[in-house]
């Protein structure tokens, strides 16, 4: 029989995989895409966030455990478990000699990525590299692995893993680790999850999805159905205010608008309707998406002029561009005396000190609601620019409770043989918002633990201490 099944094929699913491949154990990865969209989402991402306390590498300065773990309290509202998020927290501290042993190579960070040469490293060549060194590495060690393999449903007995099953094909195995992703393909699970609106719209009819297509939560609703607990609420999620214009599924990151905190964003009612510098873009950018999503028709408008080109990563389509606001508004369709007057009283209640975008500046509105707390400038200085925006899903928050070994519970006890990894567990950690990098430190720590945990239930053995 099998030693280790691991269900998925991202950053999670891999980390799992190499693990219970290096403690000794047969493994066979399953990964529903084919070979050419292997990855999931991991191929999209760019960066892990890491503790560290002193400068290390690609890292600049220190990042203690403790401001990590403030900037993840506030960024969830306290939406979090402390004990597993200090594990991936601590975790981020030390995986990456084991990353680069696997053939992960790393970066400074990139021109125009606001505020995050301290507290992220950069993959070099991005998320795909990252699993292409992983796949490679795996089938080095001899881990087995199989695309287009779409596991429908588990085969448990009191929580306990038995079999997966592909159709009519059953695989066994000792120990299964699922890294199979969220929900957030699954058009018509968040048509459900999110309902209609009070304007009797339904809200993810206009959701695009950053990521992979192959994130359908098959296993997620399964786990659920077969009495796993069950963590995070499932409207939340990582969701990014992206172009209107970006596909479907797989835009990635190169569809984001980074420029929101350099400007205003207004609705199609030609309203402001958040602070757009609130915080640091890298803790707020993954609340936009959602803010978008409660608007008339989900779509919002990022508005900036000429002081804010070469501020931010240029969005790899064109945005509308005017010479005069009232242009602008035309081009965009809005309604012209609504447009001007919002941006009439913006102008007239900004409060310019010493603009620095590095920094929480001194630069704010008065007496404007919602107000902008910070990088607040007038626009004025044409030309000016503007990018439509809709709700982009990364990855949903809803999962399977787990512990500290990431073994899925059911009724408040663990499974001895069945683990969760990556984004099916990670509303464990993130019961709403984000920011940058997190998941990926989510995915790597207890993608290694489930491997390793999992390696030993196979093999009988005592379970090791949690990797560190």
């Amino acid at each position: 029989m099998l030693d280790v099944l691991v269900i998925g094929g991202g950053n999670a699913a891999l980390c799992a995989a190499l693990m219970a491949r290096e403690a000794g154990a047969e493994v066979l990865l399953l990964e529903s895409a084919p070979r050419a969209w292997r990855g999931g989402n991991s191929m999209h991402t760019r960066n892990l966030r890491c503790m560290h306390d002193a400068p290390q590498d690609v890292l600049v300065g220190a990042y203690p455990e403790e401001e990590f773990w403030q900037d993840l309290l506030k960024v969830t509202g306290g939406r979090t478990n402390e004990e597993l998020a200090r594990i991936a927290i601590r975790a981020s501290a030390s995986c990456r000699g084991w990353m680069r042993r696997h053939g992960v190579r790393f970066q400074p960070s990139l021109s125009g990525t606001l505020h995050v040469a301290r507290t992220n490293a950069f993959f070099m060549g991005g998320g795909k590299a990252l699993v292409n060194a992983y796949y490679r590495s795996a089938e080095a060690l001899g881990v087995r692995v199989r695309y287009d393999a779409t596991v429908d449903r588990l085969e448990l007995e009191d929580g306990r893993f038995r079999a997966a099953w592909l159709g009519d094909e059953r695989i066994e195995a000792r120990a299964c680790v699922v890294a199979s992703g969220g929900f957030e393909s699954n058009r018509e699970w968040l048509r459900e999850a999110w309902g209609p609106d009070e304007a009797g719209e339904w809200p993810a009819e206009n959701f695009l999805i950053r990521g992979t297509r192959f994130n359908q939560g098959v296993l997620l609703r399964d786990l659920l159905n077969q009495g796993a607990d069950r963590i995070g609420d499932p409207t939340q999620c990582h969701s990014v205010a992206i172009d209107a214009r970006a596909p479907l599924y797989d835009g990635g990151i190169c569809t984001r608008i980074d420029c929101v905190s350099l400007g205003i964003v207004v609705n199609r009612l030609a309203q402001r309707f958040y602070d757009e510098g609130e915080d640091f873009w890298p803790k707020r950018y993954a609340i936009w998406g959602r803010l978008v999503a409660r608007q008339p028709g989900q779509i919002g408008y990022s508005i900036i002029d000429a002081k804010a080109i070469g501020r931010f990563m240029p969005p790899v389509f064109k945005g509308e561009q005017a010479d005069t606001l009232d242009e602008l508004a035309r081009r965009l369709g809005l309604d012209e005396a609504a447009f001007m007057r919002t941006v009439t009283d913006y102008n007239a209640a900004c409060r310019t000190g010493h603009f620095d975008h590095e920094v929480l500046d001194d630069c704010h509105t008065e007496g404007l609601v919602p107000p902008k707390t910070h990088w607040a400038r007038p626009l004025d200085t044409p030309p000016y620019y503007a990018y439509a925006l809709r709700p982009g899903i990364t990855f949903t928050y809803l999962g399977v409770r787990v512990d500290a070994r990431a073994a899925v519970h059911f009724g408040g006890r663990p499974s001895d043989n069945l683990f969760a990894a990556g984004e099916v567990m990670a509303g464990n950690v993130l019961g709403q918002g984000y920011t940058a990098g997190v998941g990926m430190s989510i995915g790597t720590a207890f993608g290694r633990i489930a491997g390793t945990q999992a390696a030993a239930a196979a093999l009988h053995r005592p379970a090791p201490a949690l990797v560190a």
